[in-house]
């Protein structure tokens, strides 16, 4: 399958410290890419490089083999590339139809002045989305109101309503209880179909029902990569990740 997302000899200083030391990553079309590694491996800098929320000290970024290194997080979105965020940012008093039609009047440059029919149009891809991530029934509910897995839920429908073709997910399921998980993993399954999905994870069930290609970092530099069985079944990543078979399997 052809790379429409990849990273090459990507790297990022800070004062002295390198985060990310000279990685290369492929991210072929169509597939789920799992980024796994310990806290401080440059999971999340590597995230904020490829979607234009951290410049890179050395390196490219490239989107279906287009240079893009540098360009801003909103150039880089009208690409086709959206993320989620480890920690939520919605509006509390707003309720989730709100959030996801405010999300969707970036294509009518936010003009003050809008039609009847383009709110109706907004309004209708706003229940839309929320059905697709399981909010239909709370679309008047306020994200302050929300249980912390149905904002992760609200999350993902404001990053697919700017149509991404690639999808980063930061942590989609961090702090969530077994059903939350269970019900986003699903949710991800579904949200693959036309769309290249690539998410960084500590819960291993959660890459392993998901994962096409497993990358592990470590201290910035690509440990291992390959399948989940693979990556699983190799030394290094149970030293230097899952911390000991017992944890692997």
């Amino acid at each position: 399958m052809a790379t429409v997302l990849a990273a090459r000899g990507l790297t990022r200083d800070f004062r002295g410290f390198r985060a990310v030391d000279g990685v290369d990553l492929d991210v072929a079309e169509g597939a789920v890419h799992a980024l796994v590694g310990p806290n401080g491996a440059g999971k999340t800098t590597l995230f904020h490089m490829l979607t234009g929320f951290v410049r890179p000290t050395a390196g490219r970024v490239e989107v279906a083999g287009r240079d893009i290194t540098g360009l801003p997080p909103e150039r880089v979105a009208q690409l086709g590339v959206a993320r989620s965020f480890q920690i939520t940012s919605l509006f509390p008093g707003l309720t989730a139809i709100e959030h996801v039609e405010l999300a969707l009047q970036r294509d009518d440059g936010w003009r003050f002045w809008r039609s009847d029919k383009l709110l109706r149009r907004h309004a209708e891809r706003a229940r839309e989305l929320l059905d697709l991530v399981g909010l239909a029934d709370q679309a008047g509910t306020t994200a302050g109101s929300l249980a912390y897995g149905r904002k992760r839920a609200l999350e993902l429908a404001l990053a697919l309503a700017l149509q991404p073709s690639i999808l980063l997910l930061d942590e989609p399921t961090a702090g969530m209880g077994v059903e939350d998980v269970d019900r986003t993993v699903d949710l991800i399954g579904r949200l693959r179909q036309g769309r290249t999905v690539l998410l960084v994870e500590h819960n291993m069930s959660v890459v392993g029902a998901l994962a096409d290609r497993v990358t592990v970092l470590q201290a910035g530099r690509v440990l291992v990569e390959g399948s989940y069985d693979e990556v699983r079944a190799d030394e290094r990543v149970i030293t230097a990740y899952l911390g000991s078979a017992d944890v692997a399997h």
